[in-house]
């Protein structure tokens, strides 16, 4: 709970969440006395929430009703710090925290880059334990564990083509009044490779060039994003809390290109649709901000009309994300320098080409040439 408090207002509200996830799994592994009275494993998990999340909005204030019990039973049934001054008691409890999260809830195993940024967690907290001196020293070091290794770059099998895109922006529009408001939404993630935090953050500000004249570029000038780690999570206690744009500091802006039909479709969108509350260009169905369960709904069931029974059964597109994966890759195929896609997209070149190096399609034919000729007699 103390490492949390240290935590709680430096990081953002997602760093939160899987900060409580991770203490919450580790937690669980290191009760003791546990007998047939003792609560049961949703309760347990509830009060863990509690403390790790509600409470540190505010430290000062009780456990709920009902929960004081289940608190006071936590403090009593969950072991002392001294228990890892033992080498060998140490390493078992390390190694049990290591593998519960290392699994999910139902005791299979978890993706391999959850586990991995729990377990960073973790370290991160003995480290903090070292600092306020319970611990002398990490104990999840002293404990070889395999790290699991990560899928680090796009599978080329979920980036659609062109004439895909535009039959899935067509089946957005035909899809329903929803779908009509949400087809520029989709379009500014294929065109400008907007993550969907900020489609949900643009305003009509942030337009700075939409031309009318057709097959004209124009410009957005991106400020911030507005992801969704959920309420218990926001200083602002909304599902949403605006922020600053994704690898970048506080205060800066990404400017990025708007596609001629792109262009079009803003300009559209916004003569049909208006803006909303404070200039935002996307809304949800009833004025609001748009949800996740709003766009998802429409997402699945236009790809689900646009794409063939052979195309809807693989992984293509299988989540909106995609649709950014695929300006991308189409901007790199393109022979756009990296530099300048990675600028565009908000990643650095390094990340950039590690991500997207298996989409980069086009270049094998012209290396094959180039080196048959090379070794010409």
């Amino acid at each position: 709970m103390s490492y949390v408090d240290s935590k709680w207002s430096y990081v953002s509200a997602n760093h939160r969440r899987g900060i409580a996830e991770a203490l919450t799994d580790a937690t669980e592994v290191l009760l003791i006395d546990v007998d047939k009275a003792a609560p049961s494993r949703e309760e347990i998990r509830a009060a863990l929430r509690w403390a790790y999340s509600d409470r540190a909005r505010d430290p000062d204030a009780p456990p709920p009703a009902g929960l004081v019990e289940m608190v006071t039973w936590l403090d009593q049934h969950t072991v002392p710090m001294r228990a890892f001054e033992d080498p060998k008691e140490a390493a078992r409890l390390a190694r049990a925290v290591l593998d519960r999260i290392s699994r999910k809830k139902n005791g299979k195993i978890a993706a391999a880059n959850t586990a991995n940024r729990k377990r960073m967690t973790l370290n991160n907290a003995m480290g903090y334990a070292q600092e306020i001196t319970p611990l002398i020293g990490n104990p999840l070091k002293a404990v070889k564990w395999t790290k699991p290794r990560l899928l680090t770059t796009v599978d080329p099998r979920v980036v659609i083509s062109v004439e895909q895109a535009r039959r899935f922006l067509s089946a957005v529009h035909k899809h329903s009044q929803r779908g009509e408001r949400m087809k520029a939404f989709f379009g500014c993630m294929y065109f400008a490779a907007l993550r969907p935090e900020e489609v949900i953050d643009l305003h009509r500000a942030h337009l700075t060039r939409l031309p009318a004249e057709p097959g004209t570029w124009g410009e957005m000038r991106l400020t911030g994003a507005s992801p969704r780690p959920g309420s218990r999570w926001t200083d602002n206690g909304r599902p949403r809390e605006r922020r600053e744009l994704k690898h970048r500091a506080k205060g800066d802006t990404r400017t990025v290109p708007i596609h001629p039909e792109l262009v079009a479709l803003l300009r559209w969108h916004l003569e049909t649709f208006g803006t909303g509350p404070e200039g935002r260009v996307f809304i949800g169905p009833r004025g609001g901000e748009m949800t996740d369960r709003s766009y998802l709904k429409v997402f699945h069931e236009a790809r689900a009309a646009a794409f063939t029974p052979e195309e809807a059964a693989s992984p293509l597109m299988d989540v909106p994300y995609a649709l950014r994966h695929a300006a991308v890759s189409t901007w790199l195929n393109a022979a756009v320098p990296a530099p300048q896609v990675a600028e565009w997209a908000g990643h650095s070149v390094d990340v950039l080409l590690k991500v997207y190096a298996k989409c980069i399609h086009g270049q094998q034919n012209e290396a094959m040439r180039r080196i048959w000729t090379a070794t010409q007699p």
